[in-house]
């Protein structure tokens, strides 16, 4: 419950040096009357500048630091003093005391929670911080437009129904609890900002990770075919050394020398055949590698035009799900067109393949070279050397590939961005229903509160006695029907916008405490008194004291109309005499 106990004022409007305390912790109707010493007591003009509003611009000044109107701030200090302005107001919230202390010249304002004070990070605020009056206004948690229509109802608020249609929904939608969802929505929709950051994060991280781990592994497996293929070129190699030496001895040179000329053949035609098998196997390996692009794509490529996310799939619906649909097409092309060149260059290997036939067996020399045939005295010592030496070589990739697989991959972990994401998307999905005109929930608050406002407001109108059928339409326009004639508010006697201008005031606090919390204090500022005749200040009267007797509330009533005064148990008088206003009561418990 938001209940406004105690209102000190000084130096504020009319309000001299001498501190005014007005006590509003009490459960009854209290009639505020005005009397002007400086002009007369049976002038009729002296009922008018005494004061009494001066109490609720100063209610409203302390919670909010403006007035009720378009009052300059510096012109809210009073004009004799011209300093020292103050206003403090204690309250409760939910249980808990609270106290405002606000004034000009010097600027102050603090907020305490029971004797704490709230500190300001702005520490140079000096009385104008708005963290404090942050702090403030989510304690209180009401506009200063919904206060000027639910608790401190005065003349010169403009009515409601005299606002333009824009102001007119931003109030009822903050009354029917829209705006507590548009708040929620921007508290989203920086919570779903955050989770995107760290997805973008982890997405960066990883790709990171696989392609160094990918490097790696293509590092390693490129050392493991240098090594295999310098270990069968190393024992080719001893072979034949080991051969020909056996053979050293019973060697024909003449053959030997023939048998060089067809080696020289012979190791140009392998050379060539190596040379197309590796190309070859090289080209099949990259139309492997296409192909499996293509069988990856096609499936993801249907899944996106199904709107289904092709990793996770669940559905799929805005201009991301197009774009990646559209990059994956034109991979899609570009490994068929490159499967189409890679066909064509395989082709052309093989047939370069059979035309060079069979490679037949290798021609056995003794000697390595052509030259060391016709050094046949030396040629055993120096292929003994040459079979020492080789057997004393050692595998330069050994090493490499050994330090390559004792280099730990790094473990890839997927549990921080599949969580986030799909955090992210529960909180697209919240806002979406937060934000969407068309969401269940909306439409669920709002048909239930207008239903509920409009049953208060048929009330209240029925009550106060005004004959004409005022509803709340689902689109938050109002309508005004007399006996089937569609009305405008200015179409409204003065005495019938009175009526209607209280009712609503009236609906719009029952609704407000239905959804959010009671408030105990209610202010109407000469209301009563613009236009209503006898009937309607008799209804008046009667709703405002049911209210007190069954809401107990304390509500002040702000009137010229001294035969009120019979209608009360309490009245408040204010006196404006020397320039100053003071405030007096029959019953000591409204002043201090």
């Amino acid at each position: 419950m938001f209940k406004v106990k105690h209102l000190t004022v000084k130096n504020f409007m009319s309000v001299g040096n001498a501190t005014q305390v007005i006590d509003f912790d009490r459960t009854d109707l209290t009639l505020v009357l005005g009397e002007n010493l400086d002009l007369g007591g049976d002038d009729h003009g002296a009922r008018n500048g005494t004061g009494k509003t001066t109490i609720a611009n100063a209610l409203s000044y302390a919670l909010f630091g403006q007035a009720l109107t378009n009052i300059k701030r510096d012109n809210l200090i009073n004009k004799t003093n011209a300093k020292g302005m103050l206003t403090t107001i204690e309250f409760e919230k939910d249980g808990i005391a609270y106290r405002i202390e606000r004034g000009r010249r010097p600027g102050v304002l603090v907020l305490f929670k029971g004797d704490t004070a709230f500190e300001s990070k702005d520490n140079d605020a000096q009385g104008d911080s708005r963290e404090t009056q942050h702090e403030i206004n989510r304690i209180v948690a009401m506009s200063h437009d919904m206060f000027r229509h639910i608790v401190a109802l005065n003349t010169y608020t403009e009515p409601f129904l005299s606002l333009k249609a824009n102001d007119q929904r931003t109030i009822i939608e903050q009354l029917l609890g829209i705006t507590v969802l548009s708040e929620k929505a921007e508290a989203l929709k920086e919570q779903s900002r955050m989770s995107k950051d760290i997805i973008t994060g982890e997405e960066y991280r990883i790709k990171a990770e696989i392609d160094a781990n990918k490097k790696i592994e293509e590092s390693v497996e490129a050392l493991r075919r240098r090594q295999k293929m310098w270990n069968t070129k190393h024992n080719d190699e001893l072979n034949t050394l080991r051969g020909s030496l056996a053979e050293l001895k019973t060697i024909d040179i003449e053959a030997e020398i023939a048998k060089h000329t067809s080696l020289a053949e012979y190791t140009q035609k392998k050379k060539d055949i190596e040379d197309l098998d590796l190309a070859l196997a090289r080209g099949e390996q990259d139309l492997a590698r296409e192909q499996k692009g293509v069988a990856k794509l096609v499936p993801e490529i249907e899944a996106l035009k199904n709107h289904t996310c092709h990793a996770c799939g669940q559905e799929f619906h805005n201009s991301k799900q197009v774009q990646i649909q559209v990059t994956k097409e034109q991979a899609l092309e570009e490994h068929r067109e490159k499967i189409v060149e890679l066909t064509e260059y395989i082709g052309q290997i093989k047939q370069g393949i059979e035309l060079l036939g069979p490679l037949g067996a290798i021609p056995k020399t003794f000697y390595k070279k052509l030259e060391d045939a016709y050094n046949h005295k030396t040629s055993v010592e120096h292929v003994t050397e040459q079979i020492a030496s080789k057997e004393a070589d050692e595998n330069p990739y050994n090493e490499q590939i050994t330090e390559m697989e004792t280099t730990a991959l790094a473990e890839i972990d997927y549990s921080l961005i599949n969580k986030t994401t799909t955090l992210r998307e529960h909180q697209e999905f919240l806002l979406k229903l937060l934000t969407n005109k068309d969401s269940f929930i909306r439409k669920r608050i709002i048909d239930q509160n207008l239903t509920y406002l409009n049953s208060r407001l048929s009330y209240y109108l029925d009550k106060i006695g005004l004959p004409h059928v005022v509803v709340f339409q689902n689109d938050l326009t109002v309508s005004i029907e007399e006996l089937g004639r569609e009305l405008d508010f200015d179409n409204l006697s003065r005495g019938e916008r009175g009526r209607l201008i209280l009712s609503l005031s009236w609906a719009f606090r029952n609704v407000w405490e239905s959804l959010y919390e009671p408030v105990n204090l209610l202010f109407i500022d000469e209301l009563i008194d613009n236009g209503l005749d006898s009937s309607g200040v008799e209804n008046a009267m009667g709703i405002l004291k049911k209210m007190t007797r069954d809401t107990h509330k304390s509500v002040w009533l702000v009137s010229h109309k001294d035969e009120l005064t019979s209608r009360v148990g309490n009245i408040l008088r204010v006196v404006k005499s020397n320039g100053f206003t003071e405030y007096s009561c029959d019953d000591e418990n409204n002043t201090k």
